[in-house]
């Protein structure tokens, strides 16, 4: 009997050679979006992609404090302390950070599209947004120990709650009753929510109107 394997097949990312006048380096798209100044966030937000990122506007901050940054996001969120590690490090870096949503800002990556410079968060058409409660994971141990970490869950709560209501324009009550449960936004929606200031057009479009 014959067996077949599925095929796995994966995206390669491209480089190429580039000659300058120093000799010929070799690079790759990231590389040339960060000589932008443009960090892209396009996996799950944890501990590496979170130190990769604030790495990122931290350095781009050292190279120019005046000059704005942009975070394009493409990610399903993830975990909750690497979020807030981000956040942080958005608010405390001095450069204007625009941020722009492609395909989906979900959980974790919601709140980061939220945290840019206000007027300048944006989305393309056809993104999704999604909000809800921060999740854990089984909860084990003895009664004393679980006491503590209902307690950080509902710290944690809290924290997204007023960290959402500071950059929308719901209350705090208002985004408490709308994470109980997956609330799930089009780019327009996410423009009257607050999360996002304008739906950006597409720039094929925009260049055929003029």
């Amino acid at each position: 009997m014959n067996s077949f394997q599925p095929l796995q097949s994966r995206y390669v990312l491209p480089s190429f050679v580039e000659r300058t006048a120093y000799g010929v380096k070799e690079s790759n798209p990231y590389n040339k979006l960060f000589e932008e100044r443009i960090v892209f966030l396009g996996v799950q937000v944890d501990d590496a992609s979170a130190n990769d990122v604030m790495a990122q506007l931290l350095f781009l901050e050292s190279d120019d404090p005046d000059r704005e940054i942009s975070i394009y996001i493409n990610s399903p969120g993830g975990s909750f302390t690497a979020l807030m590690a981000i956040y942080d490090t958005i608010q405390y870096v001095r450069p204007d950070v625009r941020t722009i949503c492609l395909g989906q800002a979900a959980s974790a990556a919601a709140v980061l599209l939220a945290a840019g410079t206000k007027g300048k968060r944006l989305a393309l058409p056809n993104s999704r947004i999604l909000i809800h409660q921060p999740s854990v994971e089984g909860i084990y141990g003895q009664v004393s120990d679980l006491e503590i970490q209902a307690a950080e869950v509902q710290r944690m709560r809290e924290l997204l709650e007023t960290t959402l209501a500071k950059h929308t324009s719901r209350s705090q009550e208002q985004v408490r009753e709308d994470i109980d449960r997956d609330k799930i936004l089009t780019a327009e929606q996410a423009v009257e929510y607050g999360i996002i200031d304008e739906v950006l057009p597409y720039r094929k479009l925009s260049a055929q109107k003029s």
